[in-house]
């Protein structure tokens, strides 16, 4: 546009410099999508242009370009000209006649002022004339412009005055669950326990939670976290916590007490380097990438426990932790992390370094946007004291605690995948193999040194803006975590369980979902003589 004006009306370069700095304004843009001080001044950020003293600051101006003697001429005469942070001038972008009028306006009020400071011999009688016309031209678009300006001053100062913080934003998030397990008989682990009906009863939960994400140099977060709920597990009405609810986890049914169940900061150090220190609530999988992007949220995500993720993230468990991620946005990354679960207790065996604790470490290799892999190794502690569950309540129990409550060491090993066909498909799944020894040998049984293999696997399909814009339908199928071999008698899986889940998450809102959802457990707790066990939910979750 700016190349034809200067042929066919001949413009001189104040018109020009109008044109050119039109081209990369951004404040009619800015005035959109406005809804808090914050996104205001972080969209004024990302467009901000700083006035440069020499066309040469633009790497995108070559001295060949058309147009460079009228920059170089309107920089040294005007000072009229603006640029991107990044150091682009970016002259070859479409602009809107309101964005004109906004370039206008801006050259408009440099010539005022160099007319004020006694510096009109460097305005022109042919600068002056074209101005007006221009000014004449564009007099509709000026005048809205300007009600836009003060529309979006007046929305400014409201935000401010009515602001919750100048550092900290509150996000909230409600649950409404209705859900019931179906089937015969509850799951049992051998022949010897009670035959017992499963609970079938309709159950009506809710779990609510305050999130305030406070931030001081604007790459760093304090997060604190309230948590309330009264979403109890099916553990107890099937048997088995392999038909768990994905999100009744830490407190679970706490009877809507409210209480502070994660507080953590996060930093960069450098730029290659992101430190995140876990005061309490330390998660794993809130940490690092656990690529499954569709299914890992605990309130928009998978429906049920294990299909959320692999176990190996899942080795964490609440406590304190640091978690260091090195080259967190290149093609190759790395993160590892230390957790301790009794870290805040100083008696023995707790504490950061004596009691139990979990160190881990993953690779991650994205090639593309399409594909993302990661290879992960934990190694972790759990004594008596902390209670053994090797992977946190998904798999069977066997499998959780494989030397009947002596302590345990494990190693972890986790090769996760997650593979985009298409902008509307995303294919995942992960596979883990875990190596235990017992470190006690109180219990009867039970030698120190004994040793125990599990292993686990799953896959899954997410089909995206299905039925409509923002919806997910999802199935999930996998082999929960299953004990193989087992020195310690009477302690390894004969046979193996199944996890099919399918949800269907519907968008109401951009702040409303509602997502049903139901779970087939074959051969529950890895026993071909339990009956199917069935669990189907409605989970409704808000957001604000």
């Amino acid at each position: 546009m700016a190349k034809y004006l200067w042929k066919t009306l001949k413009l001189s370069p104040v018109v020009l410099a109008a044109t050119f700095f039109a081209s990369n304004s951004a404040l009619a843009g800015e005035i959109e999508g406005v809804t808090s001080v914050a996104d205001l001044s972080q969209q004024r950020q990302d467009n901000s242009m700083g006035q440069v003293t020499s066309v040469s600051q633009f790497s995108d101006v070559q001295p060949t370009d058309w147009a460079f003697q009228a920059l170089q001429s309107l920089v040294e005469r005007y000072g009229c000209i603006a640029g991107y942070p990044n150091g682009t001038y970016r002259g070859n972008r479409a602009l809107t006649r309101y964005e004109f009028a906004a370039g206008l306006n801006a050259c408009l009020d440099r010539v005022n002022e160099l007319i004020a400071t006694a510096t009109a011999d460097l305005v022109t009688r042919e600068d002056l004339a074209t101005l007006q016309r221009l000014q004449e031209e564009f007099a509709a678009e000026l005048a809205t412009l300007r009600g836009r300006v003060d529309a979006l001053e007046a929305r400014t100062a409201e935000l401010e005055a009515n602001q919750f913080s100048t550092t900290t934003k509150l996000k909230g998030e409600a649950i409404f669950n209705i859900a019931g397990a179906f089937g015969d008989e509850k799951a049992r682990l051998n022949d010897t326990d009670p035959i017992e009906d499963i609970d079938d009863n309709i159950t009506f939960s809710n779990r609510v939670r305050l999130k305030l994400e406070s931030s001081f140099t604007g790459t760093d977060k304090l997060e604190t976290r309230l948590n309330a709920g009264n979403i109890t597990g099916f553990d107890d009405a099937t048997g088995t916590r392999m038909a768990r609810l994905g999100f009744d986890s830490f407190t679970g049914d706490n009877g809507n007490d409210v209480e502070i169940d994660k507080i953590n900061y996060a930093f960069n150090f450098g730029d290659a380097l992101r430190v995140k220190i876990d005061a309490t609530g330390a998660e794993l999988n809130e940490n690092v990438n656990v690529f499954n992007s569709d299914f890992k949220s605990s309130g928009t995500g998978a429906l049920f426990r294990y299909g959320r993720f692999s176990p190996i993230y899942r080795l964490a468990r609440d406590g304190a932790g640091a978690t260091l991620t090195f080259n967190p946005k290149g093609q190759f990354s790395a993160s590892a992390g230390y957790y301790a679960p009794e870290g805040d207790s100083p008696e023995d065996p707790n504490g950061v370094f004596n009691g139990a604790n979990t160190v881990f470490g993953q690779l991650e290799f994205k090639p593309s946007e399409a594909l993302n892999v990661g290879f992960a190794y934990a190694r972790s502690y759990q004594n008596s004291g902390s209670g053994i569950n090797l992977f946190n309540s998904t798999g069977g129990e066997l499998a959780n605690d494989p030397f009947d409550g002596a302590a345990t060491v494990s190693n972890n090993y986790g090769v996760q995948a997650s593979f985009r066909p298409s902008s509307k498909i995303t294919v995942g799944g992960w596979a883990g193999f875990t190596d235990a020894s017992a470190k006690s040998n109180t219990l009867s049984g039970v030698n120190d040194g004994d040793d125990a293999e599990m292993f686990y696997w799953a896959a899954n399909v997410g089909i995206r803006d299905f039925g409509g814009e923002g919806n997910v339908l999802g199935v999930i199928f996998g082999q929960p975590p299953r004990v193989t071999d087992n020195d310690v008698a009477g302690r390894e899986d004969d046979d193996t369980s199944y996890h099919l889940e399918a949800l269907y998450k519907f968008r109401l809102t951009d702040n409303i979902q509602v997502t049903p959802g139901l779970l087939v457990l074959f051969n529950p707790e890895h026993n071909n003589d339990n009956d199917t066990i069935y669990v189907g939910t409605i989970r409704t979750t808000f957001k604000f």
